[in-house]
């Protein structure tokens, strides 16, 4: 069974309400990418009236689960995709809309593969922020895990 994007971010908003809170909006999304966006709202600003910094990492982060969920997804009933590690690197002022482009860092298949071998494959997902004119604001890594179901 295929699960389109709709899907995807549909179920992410059932099941991760915090990103609904903060206003991320679901963009593009595959297997391997996916493109969140936060719009601009003042009660989500910094003192110089761009967004906060835990506002942008909030994106950052969604962006990284949402391309993890469209990779794994069909893994859930075998394991649980649990965050284990992020470091963001602001760039520069980010002002107005910003959006975040996460990039699986392994080959899905070989995360599956690892798994299916009774592992817990660990796997780096990459995250871009941009503002509104494209510019590069923000960089990410969250490192991701999938932890298998025991029973």
């Amino acid at each position: 069974m295929t699960v389109t994007s709709d899907q995807i971010a549909a179920g992410l908003r059932a099941a991760v309400p915090f990103n609904s809170t903060i206003g991320v909006e679901y963009g593009s999304i595959t297997e391997t990418s996916a493109v969140l966006t936060l719009p601009d709202r003042p009660e989500l600003h910094n003192h110089i009236g761009g967004p906060h910094a835990g506002a942008m990492f909030s994106l950052g982060e969604a962006a990284s689960g949402t391309v993890v969920i469209a990779a794994f997804g069909h893994l859930l009933s075998q394991a649980t995709p649990l965050a284990a590690k992020a470091e963001i690197r602001y760039r520069r002022v980010a002002m107005g809309d910003v959006t975040a482009e996460a990039r699986l860092g392994r080959d899905r298949d070989e995360v599956a593969a690892e798994l299916e071998a009774g592992g817990t494959p660990k796997f780096p997902v990459e995250v871009t922020i941009r503002d509104a004119d494209g510019a590069t604001t923000g960089e990410m890594t969250v490192s991701w895990a999938l932890r298998p179901n025991r029973t």
